[in-house]
């Protein structure tokens, strides 16, 4: 039975809005999703009835948010295939990748090891890799891509023979949609020796994701992305890592015992997890976790790959527009420019016709280098959007290339 995908469009609230006069068409979901009312709901909930500290209080409400936040970490574990005790949640895929090169790759790396990282990477999982390099005296290399936005795989197949020691790799590209084939890439780090780090931002919102098939040693995500609040996040390990690694970030509730002499830290994923986290926020994300459960995540890849399709081709019919990205695999994002217009004029005249998209370089300057180009604009889809609004989009984008002609 197909999916009534009006319904659950009308569950977000915000998608009713207008700007500027105009119905709100949302296409920036890559930067981050709205929110169902589901998830409001849990958030006002928690605050209005259940506001405590976790793992603090023995009183009604401490045991209440406790139970509520430690479940959230459940749903997020089994929405992803692995234990709740190999999972560390935290602010994002940011602080995980942080997370990584901090505690595991720091005490590890040496003068002349390479760290591997693709040229489609955001800077969330480039820029922790320089800092740990400049401290260890190790170097990024970046593995090549196509033109058409995959990925090299002879590349990297060379630069695994070398002295690699970790490779850091997006899923799903955030500005060219491209997805990249994890398990064969893991299969072939592992052949070598290679540490694998995964950022799986842009692939848990809109794909199934079950890590424990991948073959990866870190897979982080960002909780904004997948309908939850902002602010939240988690780190999955193997758990062999995260015995051998360090505290990154040191204060309460990352403790057993504290002394002047000697600290004794807690047990995984206790122990990367210092201070009062994002209660509400987590128990947020569970709830998302639950609603996209309950449509389906395969549903969600099929609406989006339908919409993808549909969208791909009336871009490809406006004069003067390029789409940058067409590899066999890819998510529902379109980065385009058109002849002649810079892509912050087109986002700034399509705001006022209701089009919400980003421009600029979408944190990957070195994916703008590689195409020439300064910046983009992005439309990324996610499955509440309608062909109605891509044709109304596409309407406003022909709109302002004549205006900008």
């Amino acid at each position: 039975m197909s999916k009534d995908w009006q319904a659950i469009r009308n569950e977000f609230p915000l998608l009713s809005r207008s700007v500027h006069g105009k119905p709100l068409i949302y296409l920036d979901s890559a930067n981050t999703a709205q929110k169902p009312a589901a998830v409001i709901e849990a958030v006002d909930e928690f605050y209005r009835l259940h506001n405590a500290n976790v793992s603090r209080a023995v009183h009604a409400l401490g045991t209440e948010a406790t139970e509520a936040y430690e479940g959230a970490r459940g749903k997020l574990a089994r929405f992803l295939g692995v234990q709740s005790d190999d999972l560390v949640l935290c602010s994002g895929t940011t602080m995980a990748i942080n997370l990584v090169a901090y505690s595991f790759a720091l005490p590890r790396l040496q003068p002349g090891d390479q760290i591997l990282i693709s040229r489609m990477e955001h800077h969330a999982n480039i820029v922790p890799w320089q800092l740990v390099a400049e401290r260890s005296g190790a170097s990024v290399v970046p593995v090549e891509i196509f033109e058409s936005g995959e990925l090299d795989l002879d590349d990297l197949q060379r630069k695994l023979q070398g002295p690699a020691k970790i490779l850091a790799l997006t899923h799903v590209s955030n500005v060219l949609g491209t997805v990249n084939p994890i398990r064969e890439v893991c299969r072939l780090a592992r052949k070598h020796g290679v540490v694998t780090v995964i950022d799986g931002s842009q692939a848990a919102p809109h794909r199934p994701v079950d890590i424990a098939s991948l073959g990866c040693d870190f897979y982080a995500i960002t909780g904004h992305k997948m309908c939850g609040p902002t602010g939240t996040g988690a780190l999955w390990a193997r758990q062999e890592h995260w015995q051998a690694m360090p505290p990154f970030i040191g204060g309460g509730e990352m403790i057993k015992e504290v002394r002047f002499e000697r600290t004794v830290f807690n047990d995984p994923p206790h122990k990367f997890e210092a201070g009062t986290p994002n209660i509400a926020g987590f128990i947020g994300l569970g709830a998302a976790v639950d609603w996209l459960s309950a449509i389906g995540m395969s549903e969600i890849e099929q609406r989006e790959r339908e919409l993808l399709e549909y969208a791909t081709a009336r871009f490809d019919a406006i004069s003067g527009l390029r789409v940058y990205g067409r590899a066999a695999e890819k998510a529902a994002i379109l980065s385009f420019l058109i002849e002649g217009a810079h892509a912050h004029d087109l986002a700034t005249l399509l705001d006022l016709e209701g089009v919400a998209l980003r421009s600029g370089h979408h944190c990957a300057h070195p994916l703008m280098h590689y195409f020439g180009v300064p910046a983009t604009c992005r439309a990324s889809l996610a499955f509440w959007n309608t062909e109605d609004e891509i044709d109304r989009a596409v309407a406003a984008i022909d709109k302002v290339r004549t205006m900008l002609a």
